[in-house]
C-alpha cells in the first residue's frame, strides 16, 4: 500500500512502485509516474537524470545513492562507452534483465522483448555470496525488505525478476511484454537489423539494433545456432510450493538446506515409515512459498505420481547466469570501444573458458570490487590464452552458418558455385557439400578451373582417393595457406565427413579464389608429382611446412578438428594434459611455465 501520509501523488506512485508485485502492476505504475513527473522513459540517455530531479523524496534518495555508485564505476565511464550501440536482449529472466542493466548502465539504448506477461516462477534459487553482495548493490533490499533475511540466502525466481524489472525501468530500458521474437529482419539499404515479432505490428518491431543478446534460455536458441546439451545419469525431482501465510506455526518451521539419505537415514527411513515417500535428499526453503525439492526414487513416484521440475539447490545457474551477464557487458563494451571484432572474439573466447568451472570457492572474494572487468572476479584469469588469430575459424563458420539461415540460402549459394566450377570435369558430380568430395576428384577439379595446368586430371584415379586429396590439399596449405581439415585418409575413408567442416574449408577456398584473378596466376605446380598408381598411402607433407601446424608436445602433424590452441601454440586434445598428474587440462584452467615450455 501507499503511504497514506504521503501528499504528493508522485511520492505515493513511487510507493507503489516499490511494492508492486506483478510485472502487470510494475509496468502500469510506472507509466503513471512517468506521466505525472512528465518524463519520457524512451528518452534513455537523460532519463534517469531527470527522474532523480523531478522526484525529490526522501525515500528515494537512498535508492539513488545505491545506482549513483555504481553508475559512477570506472567501467561504465559516465556512459558514454556505449553511447552508440543500441541492443536487443531477448528474454526478461534474472539473467536477461541483469545483462539489460550493464548495458543501460554503459550508456547503450536497450530493449528487452518477454514472451510472458507475467512473472509466475516460484521456485526458489540459492544465492552465492557474490551474487547477494550485486543484489544489496542495485537497492534489492529496498524493492523486497526480506531479501536474504533468513539463515539461508535465497529467493524464489518471481521476486528476483520483479526487483530487476523496477531497476531495469528505472535506468531506461524499455522492457515490453507479451511480445514474441519470430527471428530477424536483414539489413536493407537505410535500415539495420530488426526483429521479426508477433504481433506483427507491435512497435518493438521498428527498432534497429546492433547488439542482439539471447537470454532465453534453453527453449529458444536464434536461428544459426547450436546448443549443446550434455546429460549425466537419470535424476527425477519433484518441486512444490505451498502458500506462506507467514503464521507463527509455519515461522518456527525451521528450513533445511539440503539433506542426503547417506548423512541422515533415520530421518529418511522414518519419512518412509510415516508416509510411505522414499527420498533421495531434501531441501526445504521459506519465501513467499513453502518450497520443497526432493528426489525420490523410481518405486516411489511410480507409486505415489509426480511432476519434474529442474532444480539447482547450489545456485549454479543463477550464480553462472550472472557472470555471463558481466562478460557479455565486457563484450559489448569492448565492442562499443571499438576494439577490432576479432580481439573481442579472442577475449570473451579466453573468458568462456573458466564459466563452466567455476564455484564460489575458485572467484574472488572481493565481492565488493566485482565489475563487470573480468579480472575483478575470476582469479587467475588470462585474457589473452586465446589468440586472435586462432578465432578465424570460429568467426568463419559461426558467420556463414549464421548467414545461411536467412540469407537466400547461403550454403546452397556455395554449392551453386562448386557446382558451376567443377561442371564438365569427367568423374565429378558435386550434389551436396560433404560427401561428393570424397574422392578428392571435386577438389582437384575446383583447383583446376581456377589454375589450369598445376593438376594433370586425366592421370588422376577415382579409386586413388588418399592421393587425389593429399594433392589438393598441398596445393591449397602450400599456395593459399589454407590447412586442411583434417588428413586425406580420413577424408577418403570416414564414414560421414562433417557438413559444416566442409563448408568451412570450402568458404575459405572460395573466398581465396575471389580475391585473386581466375587463371592469370597459376598456382606453381608440385615439386614433386607422385606416381599416381602406386602412391603412399598419405603423400609427404609440401615443402615449407611451420613448426606452427605441429603439436607442441608431441611434434606431430595437427589437423583443424582435432586442434587446441592456447598460448600461440598448438595442441592435440589428446595431448593438452597437466604435466604432474596428465590430466586434461581446459583452456584458461591451467599454468604455463614459459621457461620449461610445461
Amino acid at each position: 500500500m501507499a503511504n497514506q501520509n504521503s501528499t504528493n501523488p508522485s511520492h505515493d506512485l513511487f510507493e507503489q512502485f516499490v511494492q508492486a508485485q506483478t510485472c502487470k502492476e510494475v509496468q502500469r505504475i510506472f507509466s503513471e509516474l512517468c506521466h505525472h513527473l512528465q518524463v519520457d522513459p524512451r528518452d534513455y540517455q537523460s532519463f534517469y537524470t531527470k527522474l532523480k530531479e523531478r522526484l525529490n523524496y526522501w525515500k528515494a534518495k537512498s535508492l539513488w545513492v545505491k545506482l549513483d555508485k555504481r553508475a559512477q564505476h570506472q567501467d561504465y565511464q559516465q556512459g558514454e562507452v556505449c553511447a552508440k550501440n543500441k541492443c536487443l536482449v531477448l528474454g526478461a529472466g534474472p539473467c536477461g534483465l541483469r545483462t539489460a542493466i550493464e548495458l543501460a548502465l554503459l550508456g547503450a539504448h536497450v530493449v528487452v522483448l518477454e514472451k510472458r506477461d507475467s512473472f509466475s516462477r516460484n521456485n526458489v534459487l540459492h544465492l552465492w555470496p557474490y551474487t547477494i553482495y550485486d543484489l544489496r548493490g542495485l537497492a534489492a533490499k529496498k524493492f523486497y525488505g526480506k531479501f536474504c533475511t533468513g539463515a539461508l540466502d535465497h529467493i524464489s525466481i518471481r521476486q528476483l525478476q520483479l526487483i530487476l524489472l523496477k531497476v531495469c525501468l528505472l535506468l531506461g530500458v524499455e522492457v515490453q511484454t507479451g511480445v514474441e521474437f519470430k527471428g530477424f529482419v536483414e539489413p536493407s539499404g537505410a535500415t539495420g537489423w530488426m526483429a521479426k515479432l508477433f504481433p506483427d505490428n507491435h512497435p518493438a518491431g521498428k527498432f534497429q539494433f546492433d547488439v542482439f543478446i539471447s537470454a532465453g534460455g534453453g527453449s529458444f536458441v536464434p536461428y544459426g545456432f547450436k546448443r549443446k546439451e550434455l546429460r549425466g545419469k537419470l535424476a527425477i525431482g519433484i518441486t512444490c510450493n505451498f502458500l506462506n501465510r507467514h503464521t507463527a506455526a509455519e515461522t518456527q518451521v525451521a528450513e533445511i538446506s539440503g539433506v542426503a539419505r547417506i548423512y541422515n537415514q533415520k530421518f529418511f527411513q522414518d519419512l518412509l515409515t510415516e508416509t510411505g515417500i522414499d527420498l533421495e535428499n531434501i531441501v526445504y526453503y521459506k519465501d513467499d512459498t513453502h518450497y520443497f525439492v526432493m528426489t525420490a526414487k523410481k518405486k516411489s513416484l511410480l507409486k505415489m505420481g509426480v511432476i519434474k521440475q529442474p532444480f539447482w539447490p547450489l545456485g549454479t545457474g543463477i550464480a553462472r547466469g550472472f557472470l555471463a551477464a558481466f562478460d557479455t557487458a565486457w563484450m559489448v563494451r569492448s565492442w562499443g570501444k571499438g576494439r577490432p571484432h576479432m580481439e573481442v572474439l579472442a577475449e570473451r573466447e579466453s573468458i568462456y573458458q573458466l564459466l563452466s568451472q567455476t564455484t564460489p570457492e575458485n572467484t574472488s572474494k572481493k565481492y565488493s570490487a566485482f565489475s563487470i572487468d573480468p579480472a575483478t572476479r575470476y582469479q587467475h584469469v588470462n585474457l589473452n590464452s586465446v589468440k586472435a588469430f586462432q578465432v578465424k575459424n570460429i568467426n568463419i563458420i559461426y558467420s556463414f552458418y549464421f548467414y545461411s539461415q536467412y540469407s537466400v540460402g547461403a550454403f546452397e549459394v556455395l554449392l551453386k558455385w562448386c557446382q558451376q566450377h567443377t561442371a564438365g570435369y569427367d568423374r565429378v558430380n558435386v550434389k551436396d557439400l560433404n560427401q561428393s568430395w570424397r574422392s578428392g576428384l571435386a577438389l582437384c577439379a575446383l583447383i583446376n578451373t581456377f589454375r589450369p595446368r598445376v593438376i594433370d586430371m586425366s592421370s588422376l584415379e577415382e579409386s586413388n582417393a588418399v592421393y587425389n586429396n593429399q594433392l589438393a590439399f598441398n596445393l591449397l596449405e602450400r599456395e593459399l595457406g589454407i590447412l586442411p581439415i583434417m588428413s586425406a585418409r580420413e577424408m577418403s575413408f570416414m564414414g560421414q565427413i562433417d557438413k559444416l567442416s566442409m563448408v568451412h574449408y570450402l568458404t575459405q577456398i572460395h573466398d581465396a579464389f575471389n580475391e585473386r584473378t581466375p587463371t592469370k596466376a597459376p598456382l606453381s605446380a608440385p615439386k614433386v608429382n607422385p606416381d599416381p598408381v602406386n602412391p603412399d598411402p598419405e603423400p609427404s607433407l609440401a615443402p615449407g611446412i611451420s613448426s606452427n601446424e605441429e603439436c607442441y608436445f608431441c611434434c606431430q602433424r595437427v589437423y583443424v578438428l582435432e586442434r587446441i590452441s592456447t598460448e600461440g601454440k598448438l595442441f592435440h586434445r589428446s595431448c593438452f594434459t597437466c604435466h604432474q598428474c596428465g590430466t586434461t587440462l581446459r583452456l584458461g584452467g591451467y599454468t604455463f611455465n614459459q621457461h620449461t615450455g610445461e
